[in-house]
């Protein structure tokens, strides 16, 4: 089991965008994870696996050793600190953008420009924390897990922190997209320990992924 390489990997859009690149070094995964109950996710390799985790536990297995390498958001990452994880490669899939929205009738201008302390509902906690410090902006933060839409609606804030796609949940609830934090997309992340004592497996994994992203990127 040793010498097996896990990787971890989250359902959804992240999983969907990964699997061109794992079929590019020639892995492909045999189950559906929309279909299947199982967790651990066997594939046409032998010595290759894929767990499913939550999106926000990726670089917690990976850096503790549950998983060999992952794919995860860069807002994850900036959230959970990055230690103990080489991140060799951007891969530039699942990209998005983090930013500030308000309900549509909020004047948030005027609110900043005059020194106003706001109330700002987010789970992206340290991104929005260094983001209004570096604007002088005072600010509650308010820690959500889910529906970031309902809490101006509803009066718990003025403002979220959220990110944003296309934009269409945040028109459909009459929300207005005010400040563009940062762009995201996913990185691959490597346990350190794994990159020494399973180089020999990993190497070409990740020689592949470069190469597969060079070549998304050319096309």
């Amino acid at each position: 089991m040793n010498d097996t390489i896990t990787l971890a990997l989250s359902k959804g859009r992240i999983f969907d965008e990964t699997l061109p690149l794992l079929q590019a070094a020639g892995i492909e995964v045999l189950e559906d994870p929309e279909k299947s109950r199982k967790l651990i996710l066997p594939t046409n390799q032998p010595g290759v696996r894929v767990v499913l985790v939550r999106a926000t536990d990726v670089p917690t297995y990976v850096e503790h050793g549950g998983a060999d390498l992952g794919v995860t958001g860069k807002d994850t990452l900036i959230e959970h600190g990055g230690q103990g994880l080489y991140q060799p490669l951007d891969l530039r899939i699942a990209r998005c953008r983090v930013s500030v929205a308000v309900r549509s009738d909020f004047d948030y201008a005027t609110a900043v420009r005059q020194g106003s302390r706001l109330r700002v509902a987010t789970k992206y906690t340290t991104i929005a924390r260094e983001f209004f410090a570096t604007k002088g902006v005072h600010v509650d933060l308010i820690k959500l897990y889910g529906s970031m839409e309902l809490a101006p609606l509803t009066g718990l804030a003025d403002a979220i922190v959220d990110l944003v796609s296309t934009g269409n949940t945040l028109k459909a609830n009459q929300l207005v997209e005010v400040e563009r934090i940062m762009d995201i997309s996913s990185r691959l992340v490597v346990n350190q320990a794994s990159l020494k004592l399973k180089q020999a497996r990993l190497r070409p994994l990740l020689d592949a992924f470069a190469a597969a992203t060079v070549q998304e990127a050319l096309t």
